[in-house]
């Protein structure tokens, strides 16, 4: 909230100046800024859909499809997975060389085909049962309020004529919110919470999070993919998140 209010004073203020210390700034490129800004605030899950399903058209045209082989799998593992919270699901696979999954807020499901390649079905059911956890928490939709607050900030920058042409790629900072996103470790244990009980729902192991968990940790020593770095590369807070999921399986079969 504190950064919310420094960027639309700051766009106000600054807009209210020709001139600040000899920087012209762009008073377009500043009203950009301050609504960017008080829309984060007031976003609605009407827009959330809306923004969320722009960013995977632009995400989709950037893309390339894995083979058949590998949709027909995903759609298997999915079967009967109509829906995110009232709104009706759709995934693909992409081809890459990448190990990541995510959910977002217009019921799009999008899994990298690397991380097909190294889970089981167990484990990969329950990774996505954990991105799902994340669109259901509402994590997803910080996110989306956190894209918009960067972008507001860079618009506030670009608005000095000096910088350069003012340049808002909101779609850009949506799309990296949602394949890139930093979560907090509570919002971390409850997605995996919901990663556990989907994979059991779905008539697989208790232990399916927990294992998939385990195979990201020892991905993370070797490999440089989004999902690796940026959930899994600190080895103390992923261990206590195994550690619970192991815990909730033995519990789960008592």
């Amino acid at each position: 909230m504190r950064k919310l209010f420094s960027i639309i004073l700051a766009a106000l203020q600054l807009s209210a100046c020709s001139v600040l210390s000899g920087i012209n700034w762009n008073s377009q490129g500043l009203a950009s800024a301050a609504g960017k800004a008080i829309t984060a605030a007031g976003i609605s899950d009407a827009q959330i859909v809306e923004l969320s399903r722009q960013t995977i058209q632009s995400l989709d045209a950037q893309n390339t499809l894995a083979p058949a082989s590998y949709q027909q799998r995903l759609a298997r593992l999915l079967k009967g997975v109509n829906e995110i919270d009232g709104i009706p699901v759709n995934y693909k696979v992409y081809q890459t060389n990448e190990i990541n999954a995510f959910a977002c807020g217009d019921g799009s499901i999008r899994v990298y085909s690397r991380l097909m390649d190294v889970m089981s079905d167990e484990e990969l059911v329950a990774i996505i049962g954990h991105e799902l956890g994340h669109v259901r928490h509402q994590d997803t939709k910080k996110a989306i309020k956190n894209a918009y607050l960067a972008a507001a900030a860079r618009d506030v920058v670009a608005s000095a004529d000096s910088y350069g042409a003012i340049a808002s790629y909101l779609l850009g900072d949506i799309g990296e919110a949602l394949v890139s996103a930093q979560f907090s470790q509570s919002q971390e244990y409850k997605a995996d919470e919901h990663g556990f009980q989907f994979a059991i729902d779905r008539g697989y192991s208790p232990h399916s999070m927990e294992n998939a968990l385990n195979k990201l940790l020892e991905l993370s020593g070797s490999s440089s993919s989004s999902i690796v770095t940026h959930m899994f590369a600190d080895h103390p807070k992923t261990e206590k998140r195994v550690e619970k999921m192991k815990k909730a399986a033995d519990n789960y079969k008592k």
